[in-house]
């Protein structure tokens, strides 16, 4: 499977046009390639939980859609297997975050990336790791 059946830049165009909860998140497109996704996106007041903090689901969400961007760039349908986040600091409103998905392991059918997240002081606030299984579909 290492022939390449599409461009990234064709997956990202097929991915954006279908993906309304990332549009929904605010998330935008910084840097993509093979296996590499950066996003960011500002965060607003319903974003926020009842300790106005970000809820958690939030940097999950961001940080599963910058990994799915990564993982399905070789052009071939690829799924979460498994995913888990760790939340090291806290977000407020306004603040302008970062999501970088890495792949950091390629198999045949395996994919392992990490994903950061970081504030505008580039400090960590969500850690993110994700595996994938690469089925043999082609994106369309």
């Amino acid at each position: 499977m290492d022939e390449e059946v599409i461009s990234p830049e064709e997956v990202l165009k097929i991915m954006l046009k279908r993906d309304r909860f990332s549009e929904w998140l605010g998330l935008q497109v910084i840097e993509f390639r093979k296996g590499y996704c950066k996003l960011q996106y500002r965060i607003i007041e319903d974003m926020m939980n009842g300790f106005n903090s970000i809820h958690g689901g939030v940097l999950f969400a961001a940080a599963d859609s910058a990994f799915a961007f990564a993982c399905n760039s070789y052009g071939h349908l690829t799924v979460a297997l498994d995913a888990s986040v760790h939340f090291t600091k806290p977000v407020k409103t306004g603040e302008l975050l970062q999501v970088e998905a890495v792949e950091v392991f390629l198999g045949n059918k395996i994919g392992i990336y990490d994903v950061r997240i970081t504030n505008e002081k580039n400090e960590l606030v969500a850690l993110f790791k994700g595996t994938a299984y690469r089925t043999s579909t082609k994106v369309s």
